[in-house]
């Protein structure tokens, strides 16, 4: 299934019978809260979803981000009226950064039929259609069930072997990865062994996803082939989620450290790289 949607593929949906559960999850991490824009302008029919609250647990031993709790996730997206079966389209502002964290959690818990608003918000906006203000949109009451396992999920220790033998991606940006600039994290460098990859040379300038083929020679141009074992990782688990669907979408599998960067700094004994 293609992960991605269109805007015209979208709103063609949207004006059926059985229209997809059509999510929100806006977000910036220097703010201000997703919900602000959303009350501001959100597509018809949306429900909001929460990163910090409904896609992660609270920062901690994991990281900044790390996976939530499954009932409390099951739960969370009962509440947003997620059904069995019934198809799930999430979008964010624009480059798909976040909306790939809950695209990747629906499938890591078995949900199949979710995809991804291809450029986002601004792209339904650049398109002339309809949005709506205010409060958010109430939800019928979903029957989701979270059976985590359908992706796979790397540990510190796993992420740490496949740079040995394999290809550990880097997903965040290239003066992060040097060690040159940390804004967020208390220390720079990257796993070493790890290759950079930075996710947001996945999308075009106006945030639409490269074309598969274009992503299938980016990732090539790295050394990765069918054969290769690949994980992904980035400061806090959600910039990784961006790469393992542009790396599904060039028809490889990924596991994702979902701590990532923040949660492998936490023990001195791990080491760390800087510089190319």
């Amino acid at each position: 299934m293609n992960p991605l949607t269109t805007v015209t593929e979208l709103r063609d949906a949207l004006d059926t019978p059985h229209p997809p559960t059509l999510i929100d999850v806006r977000w910036n991490l220097a703010g201000p809260p997703g919900i602000d824009g959303y009350r501001a302008g959100h597509l018809p029919g949306a429900v909001f979803a929460d990163l910090d609250t409904d896609l992660a647990a609270p920062p901690g031993a994991g990281g900044r981000h790390p996976l939530p709790d499954m009932a409390d996730f099951e739960a969370a997206m009962r509440g947003l009226g997620v059904c069995e079966g019934h198809p799930v389209v999430c979008y964010d502002q624009r480059d798909s950064i976040v909306a790939a964290r809950l695209w990747w959690m629906l499938r890591y818990c078995g949900h199949v039929d979710v995809r991804v608003l291809d450029g986002g918000y601004e792209a339904w906006m650049r398109a002339g259609l309809p949005v709506r203000t205010g409060d958010e949109e109430a939800a019928r009451p979903g029957d989701f069930r979270a059976e985590p396992g359908a992706l796979p999920v790397v540990t510190a220790e796993e992420a740490a072997a496949i740079a040995r033998g394999g290809f550990l991606l880097d997903a965040r940006a290239g003066e992060r990865y040097r060690g040159e600039l940390e804004p967020i994290d208390p220390v720079a460098g990257h796993i070493p062994g790890a290759v950079s990859a930075p996710s947001i040379d996945n999308v075009d300038t106006e945030g639409y996803f490269r074309s598969a083929e274009r992503l299938r020679e980016r990732f090539a141009a790295l050394g990765i082939d069918q054969e290769a074992e690949v994980a992904t990782y980035c400061g806090s688990g959600v910039t990784a989620a961006h790469e393992v669907l542009a790396l599904h979408m060039a028809g490889f599998r990924a596991g994702l450290y979902a701590g990532s960067w923040s949660d492998w700094i936490q023990d001195p004994a791990r080491e760390i790289a800087t510089g190319g």
